[in-house]
């Protein structure tokens, strides 16, 4: 898959012939693995690699920034991906102040 810039990765549960990945909770522990302990001594889980609900379903949210920021992690999720045959997609969105600046450049 060709990786948009500014977008996300969508990586589901969910395997490329329909059936349902085991373990459930492999999210969870890919995340855990960027996650911090915060001074609440709580998990926190890092803003690239997070578990996220996409159209009601848990999936795990990749930041595609996280490609040169952290290669090798990006390197393990992605072959984590490929040897469990798990379905990926993308989410890209447009920040409402690109709308309005596109607006505004028509108009003139």
């Amino acid at each position: 898959m060709e990786l948009t810039a500014g977008c996300k990765l969508v990586i589901r549960s969910i395997t490329e012939d329909g059936r349902k990945f085991r373990p459930s909770d492999w999210i969870e522990r890919i995340s855990t693995t960027m996650a911090t302990f915060g001074k609440d001594n709580r998990l926190h889980y890092s803003n690239d690699v997070r578990p996220s609900m996409v159209n009601g379903e848990k999936c795990l949210l990749v930041e595609n920034s996280v490609k040169e920021t952290n290669p090798s992690a990006f390197e393990y999720i992605m072959t984590f991906v490929k040897a469990n045959r798990l379905q990926m997609s993308q989410i890209c969105e447009t920040k409402i102040s690109e709308i309005d600046d596109k607006k505004e450049t028509k108009a003139d």
